[in-house]
């Protein structure tokens, strides 16, 4: 009997091959395929007379078929099949490329179906382009309706997608509704089955509208009650108390370089009350780029070091690791407090920069586990199996969205079941982010979490001057840039891809670029090229020499957008910007003006009249920009396609403020009533299966 979890490739219609191709689309069971939602919908539910039919336009008809043939043109790889259609009011043509199974469905069928776009060229005149054809008396799935238009990948098609669809909705398998009756009806949501049946085949708008509703909220739901579990389990557990040592924080204060800013002194004085407190903290530090954030996580981890226990400060690539571990190398450096950076590729530790050494993987796990690391900095490597801490007592997670959407509750019971050297207590929890979040998005992500804005820039830093320049002016930037350069200062120069692409060709490559820029207008300068690409000690040694200005001019992907800081840089291009989020771009800006020198940031765009853009020149608040691209860009842009993992529902519709709000109610109502959820099993086993897709990828 097949159900929701029965494997693709165990359905008879399915070969192994289609289920390789699937699995390209994240499709592994019947419920991924059933939650595989159309991504748009083509009106072709009104059938046309061939009288009526009109080049350039989606059509329907219903006529019979005639004159089909297909011709070979063997040196082209090509097939060409040909058909006429005849109505009561006239004929029309048929054209398909590289279809010969349609000669065959077009023989064995009389009276069609026909649905598709109408062209004209002066061979065939008007005709109709590749279209989809099915007998009259079968239900429409792919012609004379709104038709279902998926995600693709190569070899899977969405007509292919919608007869396997319909396959498995014709054998009635049983739909366990997660959604409690008692919610669902109060909202008027549809239930699962109808709901399913009315986002793939619907009959017009409003069943769409309908059921994307109950999806919606069946995906903000789970995602509430999560965060809310999360924030419930974590305040039944107990944290070490750290008391707060006012002269210790008011000394190491005094020893910096610059005065901190009211919001991080503000943000300083909530985290280390929330420690000094017996439950433990779970705390998010919601910064703009340049605010400070690293400064309150140093204040937060010396209080804890100097108390005598463990810090783990983890980030999500080997390059912000390792900028970490040099920060607090310097930061902590009158102090006598032993740090290992712990990564994939690296392994060393030590108290001072010129105490720094490598050491074996073991080495540093028996240092861990006995205490003689005090502050541990490294990538999820930190929360592998074989880790184990002596007296965890405070975990800082940076950049925590890039792990992927709640890992953060991974990260939490990870809290939880620490191997710490003390069964009755859990680490208190920091988490931060130099991505301005607006409120309503760190509710709906962050729901779990106490918040903490920094959102002033320390007093000597002066605002970046940006502009948003048209390519076809840039020799005169490259000129202000070779000025900037010849009074020592450096510059970045960032681009979208590695390489190009066919879908992609306009956009430079940034190897080529590089080499472009080297041996033409920038020959003179000594140039760096990082990449995703590159391997982490490439991508060490090139951030090495540039903070040490043995490079001048770092040419780069987005891999610079977080974890590269030299305060001598001070010009930045960044090609075709509007490739790029605003809130990605003001991450890009950030890297600059981290000094008191001043700073200019250059936006090389054909899009010389985007009022997208132009907000940047007019916006230095990031929170305002973090606004504005949530509008225009959406949630997903927001974070990065690839980064945010969370389903896609969710983030359409995060900055739903009503959303948020109705389905947080309903969740705190629901664990108020069953807090076990013993009393939804099916509520239960979805809030597990979501947990583990979205939290263990």
């Amino acid at each position: 009997m097949i159900t929701m979890d029965t494997k693709l490739d165990k359905l008879t219609r399915i070969s192994a091959s289609h289920a390789k191709k699937l699995e390209k689309l994240g499709l592994l069971t019947v419920r991924d395929l059933l939650y595989h939602f159309p991504s748009r919908y083509e009106d072709f539910s009104h059938i046309y007379d061939i009288t009526e039919l009109e080049t350039d336009t989606n059509a329907t008809i219903a006529a019979q078929v005639s004159d089909v043939k297909t011709i070979r043109i063997p040196r082209r790889h090509l097939t060409i099949t040909t058909a006429t259609f005849t109505d009561d009011t006239g004929s029309v043509g048929a054209v398909w490329f590289n279809q010969q199974f349609i000669e065959q469905q077009l023989k064995t069928s009389n009276v069609l179906r026909i649905s598709g776009k109408l062209t004209t060229n002066a061979k065939n005149g008007l005709h109709f382009n590749s279209p989809n054809v099915e007998r009259l008396e079968r239900t429409p799935t792919s012609t004379g309706r709104l038709v279902p238009i998926y995600p693709e990948t190569a070899g899977i098609t969405s007509k292919w997608l919608r007869w396997q669809i319909q396959l498995i909705r014709e054998q009635n398998i049983e739909l366990p509704d997660p959604l409690p009756d008692t919610v669902r009806k109060e909202l008027k949501l549809p239930t699962l089955a109808d709901a399913l049946r009315l986002i793939h085949f619907p009959k017009n708008n409003e069943e769409i509208v309908y059921a994307t509703k109950r999806f919606m909220f069946e995906e903000m739901f789970i995602l509430q009650l999560i965060t809310l579990r999360s924030r419930a389990s974590l305040a039944k557990e107990r944290a070490t108390k750290v008391p707060i040592d006012e002269q210790l924080i008011k000394n190491f204060i005094q020893t910096l370089p610059f005065e901190p800013t009211n919001a991080q002194r503000t943000s300083s004085f909530q985290i280390l009350k929330d420690m000094s407190t017996p439950t433990p903290m779970n705390r998010l530090l919601n910064g703009d780029v340049g605010a400070g954030k690293t400064l309150v996580a140093a204040i937060a981890t010396l209080q804890v070091l100097s108390a005598g226990h463990q810090v783990a400060i983890l980030a999500p690539t080997e390059v912000l690791a390792s900028q970490h571990f040099n920060s607090f190398l310097q930061l902590f450096q009158k102090y006598d407090y032993n740090m290992g950076l712990l990564t994939g590729a690296y392994k060393i530790y030590g108290s001072h920069p010129a105490l720094i050494q490598s050491t074996t993987r073991a080495k540093m796990l028996k240092k861990i586990s006995l205490g003689e690391l005090d502050l541990i900095i490294g990538t999820h490597a930190i929360i592998q199996e074989d880790v184990s801490f002596k007296d965890l007592t405070l975990i800082v997670v940076d950049e925590q969205h890039r792990f992927g959407v709640a890992q953060r509750a991974k990260l939490t019971q990870k809290a939880i079941e620490s191997n710490d050297g003390n069964k009755s207590t859990v680490p208190h929890f920091l988490t931060m982010t130099a991505t301005p979040i607006p409120r309503t998005f760190a509710l709906a992500l962050f729901g779990d979490l106490d918040v903490s804005v920094l959102d002033e820039k320390p007093a000597q830093r002066k605002e970046i001057k940006t502009t948003l320049v048209h390519p076809n002016n840039s020799d005169k930037i490259y000129d202000f840039i070779k000025k900037e350069l010849d009074s020592g200062r450096q510059a970045y120069i960032i681009l979208p891809l590695v390489e190009e692409t066919e879908s992609l060709k306009d956009v430079k490559a940034v190897k080529q670029e590089f080499e472009r820029l080297s041996t033409g207008v920038f020959k003179d300068y000594k140039l760096g090229l990082m990449h995703g690409k590159l391997k982490s000690k490439e991508k060490e040694k090139i951030m090495q020499d540039f903070s040490n200005n043995k490079i001048q001019i770092l040419i780069s992907t987005s891999v610079v957008e977080v974890g590269v800081d030299v305060p001598n840089a001070t010009a930045m291009i960044i090609e075709n910007a509007e490739r790029f989020g605003l809130s990605q771009l003001h991450q890009f800006r950030g890297r600059i003006g981290r000094s008191d020198k001043q700073s200019y940031c250059f936006l090389f765009s054909t899009h010389f009249n985007s009022q997208r853009l132009k907000a940047m020149e007019k916006y230095s608040d990031g929170f305002k920009l973090a606004e504005i691209d949530l509008k225009l860009r959406g949630p997903g842009e927001f974070l990065g396609s690839q980064q945010h993992g969370m389903p896609d529902g969710v983030m359409k519709n995060i900055s739903n403020t009503k959303l948020v709000t109705l389905a947080r109610t309903h969740a705190r109502n629901t664990l108020l009533e069953s807090n076990s959820l013993k009393k939804y099993p099916t509520l239960k086993k979805e809030l597990d299966r979501f947990y583990m897709q979205v939290h263990m990828e």
